[in-house]
């Protein structure tokens, strides 16, 4: 049985991620596929970050597009920041990076 992938890339010549959902059989049995999906979504896997050059318009076109964030893009002394979980379960952070400023809030 092939897994169902999806490759994601920015436009041009870049690096690209490949996302797939928790396999099963015939890589794993249903028992072990179910551990495993139980603890990527407990964020085992991680926190994937992305960065952006406007988060606010990313989170409003993700968001149109069914996207679930768990949160409204936040300011930070970093930048801008939201967050969202794929279909696994995995955590990924969308991340607009401005100077640092321990004042902004």
């Amino acid at each position: 049985m092939e897994l169902p992938l999806l490759c994601v890339a920015p436009p041009g010549d870049g690096p690209a991620l490949v996302l797939m959902p928790v396999p099963g059989r015939p890589m794993l049995d249903e028992a072990s596929s179910a551990q495993l999906a139980d603890l990527v979504a407990k964020g085992a896997g991680g926190t994937l970050f992305l960065e952006t050059d406007d988060c606010k318009a990313a989170y409003d076109e993700l968001s149109a597009r069914g996207v679930e964030f768990n949160d409204p893009p936040t300011t930070q002394p970093y930048g801008i920041d939201t967050s969202f979980r794929d279909p696994s379960g995995n955590s990924i952070r969308l991340t607009q990076v401005l100077e640092f400023d321990p004042e902004r809030h």
